[in-house]
């Protein structure tokens, strides 16, 4: 694991390995990191294949600097852009979990000729506004406004703030209400029992963006997280498959 300054002082964490492109570039999740089960799994292939890959932590999450509290959509699109046009060279195959699905869709927007796929797990494109802010109740919504945050309570771990420097700055980057322009190569993976986030954005995704080639993948018992050893599976084969690569 190595360390970039991203240019103020807030050091962002990473792990490069070298290889053969297109470099596959790993974006977590919300409050995640690069040591998960998908991000480790992807690893370990392009390890094996000699492929390039870049896993990355955004600030305020996993070994980068940086407070999470402190973070935006657009600041974390930031970071991992930092480290993409640092770090890396020639085309990219983008792989996005949850929150990373949002990145890695804004990432493509800002960087079209770099990429040459990108894949989407449980992608959550514009939650801050339809997972969090539509559904937080009014007292809620006035309390945010004028504290400037609120806790949430998260089934994964402990409370975590919720900015309304966060809600604003995704209401700035909305996707889904207009056509997406990216024409590369998109396969979405989601389960049908995510408690998260509705199986039913990847239909959205896949009806706004203006590539051809796109694929919906659901998992009927698959949860938000798929992360079970036959997921990595699915994941494993569609980015090999959009690579070129033996899938079995």
């Amino acid at each position: 694991m190595q360390r970039l300054d991203r240019g103020d002082g807030t050091e962002l964490a990473y792990i490069l390995t070298e290889g053969s492109g297109p470099t596959v570039v790993f974006l977590p999740g919300f409050r995640s990191d690069m040591t998960g089960d998908k991000a480790t799994a992807l690893a370990a292939d392009c390890a094996a294949a000699g492929r390039a890959m870049l896993r990355l932590d955004y600030s305020g999450h996993g070994a980068s600097g940086g407070r999470f509290e402190d973070g935006t959509i657009g600041i974390w699109t930031k970071d991992a852009l930092t480290l993409i046009d640092r770090l890396t060279q020639g085309q990219l195959l983008l792989v996005g979990s949850s929150m990373g699905g949002w990145i890695a869709l804004l990432a493509a927007l800002a960087r079209p000729d770099r990429v040459a796929g990108l894949v989407g797990i449980a992608a959550a494109p514009d939650f801050t506004e339809t997972l969090i802010w539509q559904t937080l109740p009014p007292a809620r919504r006035a309390r945010l406004l004028e504290t400037g945050a609120i806790e949430a309570p998260s089934a994964y771990g402990p409370p975590y703030a919720i900015t309304r420097a966060l809600i604003e700055d995704g209401r700035a980057r909305l996707l889904l209400n207009a056509p997406i322009p990216l024409a590369c190569p998109v396969r979405l993976l989601h389960g049908q029992r995510d408690a998260d986030v509705p199986w039913q954005t990847a239909l959205r995704i896949a009806e706004s963006l203006h590539a051809e080639d796109v694929r919906v993948t659901l998992v009927k018992d698959g949860d938000h997280r798929l992360s079970r050893p036959r997921d990595l599976t699915l994941l494993r084969r569609t980015v090999a498959e959009l690579l070129g690569e033996n899938a079995a």
